[in-house]
């Protein structure tokens, strides 16, 4: 254990995952997340419930990232934690835990953009190629989707989002709309598998510039539907496995023509994703398909760091230490965080 090593402990609240991580430098020692399964009954996530839920696993997941990394408290260098963007009351258990913790141990605290993180996932130590600077950072979850320029680790500029449905969102409403269980996004994915993503056909939203939609895809999906069981009661499940294939196809295809369009138009042909969409089998292969047209340098996270972690926290939280960008004590939860 060298005196120069960095530890960082790395705290992750934004949503209803709560999850812990201890980085050595750019190295990943563990990564521990706490799902709440709790919100599958609703739907959707249930703010409240979710707060408390954190409340109960925080103190159990920092204890087991410590003990599986085999690193003493006393050690640690910093304390990474979501400052936001995300659910206030999520984010501040997450946010007043890192600042007690910190104060405990007298170290310092390190505040993270929850999106940025996505992108610098990127950097954890791996066999994998880093992407150079600058790219076009694509972050696509439930609560989110961006077009982000990204000039350096710590400087980025968004230049298109979603104008109403992130694409996570749009996956889980229209699964709901079909009868699947929250988080739909999956379960689409894999019903897709076995059909034809050519059998139904929506409508992709037209916005101008880099901007996107998925609002007017939803409802269109949503009156389909309606009308089709009205013809024949049993039109979903005779038709599921066609009908998720070919919604997911139309969700996809949106956003890979915007990615071509920003790629075109800022002459960047460097493309990383991020974000819980990108472990989604059908983008992935239609992002390797445009990478071979467009000729593009394409990175997408391993499928452990798709989905919110802590150990994306704590590479963030790496890279602003030694730059030395330490949070106040002061700091708070902000859960409409922007870039910086």
């Amino acid at each position: 254990m060298s005196k120069e090593d960095i530890y960082i402990l790395g705290i992750e609240s934004s949503c209803d995952d709560t999850a812990a991580a201890i980085l050595k430098n750019d190295e990943v020692l563990s990564n521990c997340i706490a799902n709440q399964e709790i919100h599958k009954k609703y739907g959707g996530v249930v703010p409240e419930l979710a707060s408390r839920a954190h409340l109960s696993n925080i103190i159990p997941v920092v204890n087991q990232a410590l003990a599986d990394a085999k690193v003493n408290p006393e050690i640690l260098s910093a304390i990474a934690f979501t400052k936001g963007p995300g659910l206030i009351g999520s984010l501040l258990v997450g946010t007043e835990f890192s600042k007690a913790l910190g104060l405990s141990l007298d170290i310092p605290v390190i505040e993270v953009n929850h999106m940025q993180a996505h992108l610098l996932v990127h950097y954890i130590k791996s066999d994998k190629e880093k992407p150079d600077f600058p790219f076009l950072g694509i972050t696509v979850s439930g609560g989110h989707t961006q077009f982000v320029i990204v000039e350096n680790h710590l400087r980025m500029k968004i230049i298109g989002e979603t104008l109403d449905d992130a694409i996570g969102e749009a996956f889980d409403k229209c699964g709901k709309i079909i009868g699947l269980d929250y988080p739909a996004g999956p379960e689409i994915d894999k019903l897709a598998k076995e059909g034809s993503s050519e059998k139904f056909d929506f409508p992709i939203p037209k916005v101008e510039g880099f901007d996107i939609s998925y609002s007017g895809t939803k409802t269109a999906f949503m009156n389909f539907i309606n009308n089709s069981i009205q013809k024949d009661p049993e039109f979903i499940e005779r038709n599921k496995v066609d009908i998720c294939a070919s919604i997911q196809k139309n969700l996809i295809d949106n956003l890979i023509l915007k990615i071509e369009y920003a790629s075109k138009i800022k002459s960047i042909n460097r493309i990383v994703i991020g974000g819980g969409v990108s472990a989604n089998s059908f983008l992935k292969d239609s992002l390797e398909l445009k990478s071979k047209e467009n000729n593009w340098e394409l990175f997408i996270p391993p499928i452990s760091y798709t989905t919110d972690n802590a150990a994306m926290i704590g590479i963030v939280g790496y890279l602003k230490y030694i730059s030395g960008l330490f949070s106040n004590y002061n700091t708070i939860a902000s859960p409409r965080l922007a870039f910086k």
